[in-house]
């Protein structure tokens, strides 16, 4: 198995948002949506949203980043993470603000006595503290973007031992009689495919630290 070079296993965030200014470049549309919708998708549900408005969340997310591209500026010393956060939290206070008086079913991240109270009087951006779950759902988003493009960059026999063996956990005889390969093999493929996705990681993480300058506060 030969991997492919580091940079070529993701393009830099920068070029990527740089491209978002275009809202023709479907390619780069694509990419922005599969890398972080099931992230808002899965805070929005955690914040207390059904799966519809959840998917209302994420479209009307991707509508507010648009409309900031074409004045997009690259920050190195902003918060992307930060940035996307505030915007989704304003997309799903505003899910919340659309409940008619009458629908008790909305939620919250911390289930308390205030369900009783109209959604529009009690949710408010400040109040919606989404940072613990946004962490947890961003971390694992992250690992799954790693892992997705480690594996369209090696063969589908490495990721197929390193996914029984690592993630799955199964024993190495397990994965020797299922996959038909030896033991070094196994220990191999879960010593490359990890250092492949601990690069990713750490390139993604790095990567994903800074954000657009000076996005208004009112997302």
């Amino acid at each position: 198995m030969k991997p492919a070079p580091e940079d070529e296993l993701i393009p830099t965030r920068r070029s990527l948002l740089t491209r978002l200014k275009d809202w023709e470049d479907r390619d780069g549309w694509k990419e922005f949506f599969d890398t972080y919708w099931r992230l808002i998708y899965g805070v929005a549900l955690k914040a207390g949203l059904r799966e519809t408005e959840a998917e209302e969340v994420v479209q009307e997310t991707v509508v507010a980043v648009a409309k900031q591209m074409p004045t997009f500026r690259y920050n190195a010393a902003g918060s992307f993470k930060a940035w996307l956060l505030q915007i989704t939290r304003r997309r799903i206070v505003d899910q919340f603000r659309k409940r008619q008086p009458w629908d008790q079913n909305a939620g919250s991240v911390a289930e308390d006595d205030t369900s009783r109270t109209p959604a529009a009087e009690r949710v408010a951006v400040e109040e919606l503290n989404l940072e613990p779950v946004w962490d947890s759902e961003w971390r694992k988003n992250l690992m799954e973007a790693a892992l997705a493009r480690v594996k369209a960059r090696i063969t589908p026999r490495h990721y197929q031992i390193f996914d029984l063996y690592v993630l799955k956990e199964w024993p190495v005889r397990e994965v020797t009689r299922t996959l038909h390969v030896n033991a070094a093999q196994v220990y191999l493929a879960k010593h490359r495919v990890s250092g492949l996705v601990r690069k990713e990681l750490r390139r993604l993480e790095k990567q994903f630290a800074t954000g657009p300058k000076g996005a208004p506060t009112g997302a």
